[in-house]
């Protein structure tokens, strides 16, 4: 299995546990450092922060998650962001919302999907048009419809207003990852038949 270790930096182990150190993945979760490989890919993190992409809303879903299912310990999925400089608890609770510039990388289940800011992958890459996540999903309370096509491109409507919200996304396995027109990263996560993104809960 593929090996990554990143360098240096301040672990957030969850959004408040952090520590200076190494993070290792050994292919799709987190593991020891005892465990790591010998000739890992390595990120270099020092003075950036690693923090879990934590989606709070999905604690309060139909059956949520363990309560630890998005810190980064040993056994879990290796699903991340670096980034420069300090991230406070309630960015990483609330709403991620990262600048190219600052974005070292993203990696989602082991796999490193953005690298200094770039995505590793063209828009639309990965997206099968038959996907039922591909559709218009709504969170009527806040009165957001976001739309997912089988370009990789999404649109959102707000109040009414059309193309509120432009840019690219990527889906990996139940995470999607957005690239916004205006030039900022930000994150989500489907939990069965709802879409969890910067505190909107949203339907099909």
């Amino acid at each position: 299995m593929v090996g990554l270790t990143v360098c240096g930096g301040t672990v957030h182990r969850t959004p408040v546990d952090t520590a200076v150190g190494d993070l290792s993945v050994q292919g799709s979760t987190v593991v020891s450092d005892a465990d790591r490989a010998t000739a890992p890919t390595v990120i270099d993190a020092r003075g950036s922060s690693v923090v879990p992409l934590f989606v709070d809303t999905v604690f309060a879903a139909p059956e949520p998650p363990a309560a630890d299912a998005f810190d980064l310990i040993p056994g879990n999925p290796a699903t991340f962001a670096v980034i420069d400089g300090r991230v406070g608890p309630d960015e990483i609770r609330n709403m991620l919302v990262v600048r190219p510039e600052r974005l070292r990388a993203v990696v989602v289940d082991g796999s490193v999907i953005v690298r200094d800011g770039r995505a590793v992958r063209p828009e639309g890459a990965g997206v099968s048009a038959t996907d039922p996540r591909l559709a218009a999903w709504t969170d009527p309370r806040r009165d957001m419809t976001q739309f997912l096509t089988a370009d990789g491109r999404y649109s959102e409507t707000r109040s009414g207003r059309r193309n509120a919200w432009t840019g690219r996304f990527w889906i990996d396995g139940a995470r999607i990852t957005y690239l916004d027109d205006t030039g900022f990263w930000a994150f989500g996560q489907f939990h069965g038949r709802q879409l969890h993104h910067a505190g909107f809960v949203l339907e099909p």
